[in-house]
């Protein structure tokens, strides 16, 4: 029975089987070009929190990357007992965090791709963070995948543990938009790279995803190739 909402675990999915595609027919230079996709596709994340944030007035600091990032975990995440579990090991001044538990994780496992796992969680974030403001510093020294957990690390982020900054739930976006993003984007960069090879590779990662997940989960992927992921 395949599951029709989009969970953190079809994204990371999408991201394995970029991974593992693009360095079967491309070795280095496929995972050179994973790399190269995971960042552009983070630092459009990051652009947009950046937009909303300017919009209303925001400065571009840490408190505001907290408050203003676009996803929640899911129930379906929390039902099947893999959503993030973050513990905080200092708030001021670097905001260090411990994750000992995450969804990615566990589909890159499951996946057999915990080789994809490091390399996309050691460049995902900081690239957001980057596309959110380039003058922040944000570290991710250690992954789960090696060490049972994964290390973050916010400098200068000066937080108050007492008063910690909430997320807005109108910025929140479901899955299937983030889904539909991240395939977009590695997409245009794979195609962009190895022309009708690239193109060729993003049409087998589709393949898989509906394979394992159905027709009508993959066709919401393609619908998404209208959006612009650049702006809000």
């Amino acid at each position: 029975m395949f599951v029709k909402e989009f969970t953190e675990k079809h994204h990371a999915f999408i991201a394995a089987a970029f991974y593992e595609v693009l360095t079967e027919r491309f070795q280095d230079r496929g995972e050179a070009a994973f790399i190269h996709a995971t960042q552009r596709y983070a630092e459009q994340r990051g652009a947009r929190m950046a937009q909303r944030a300017i919009r209303d007035g925001q400065p571009l600091a840490f408190k505001t990357y907290l408050a203003y990032g676009e996803w929640v975990s899911t129930q379906a995440a929390k039902d099947e007992g893999c959503a993030n579990q973050v513990e905080a090991v200092s708030f001021s001044p670097d905001f260090e965090m411990k994750i000992t538990r995450c969804p990615w994780a566990a589909q890159f496992k499951e996946m057999g791709m915990q080789r994809a796992g490091t390399v996309y969680c050691t460049h995902v974030d900081r690239s957001i963070v980057r596309g959110f403001n380039p003058d922040l510093v944000y570290e991710v020294p250690q992954s789960m995948h090696e060490h049972g957990y994964c290390i973050q690390i916010a400098r200068n982020a000066n937080l108050d543990k007492n008063r910690m900054p909430q997320k807005h739930p109108e910025y929140v976006r479901g899955f299937d938009y983030h889904c539909g993003h991240i395939y977009k984007t590695f997409s245009s960069v794979v195609t962009a790279i190895f022309g009708a090879e690239g193109q060729a590779a993003a049409a087998e990662v589709l393949r898989r995803f509906a394979q394992n997940y159905g027709q009508d989960m993959a066709d919401v992927l393609v619908s998404y190739f209208d959006e612009d992921f650049d702006i809000i």
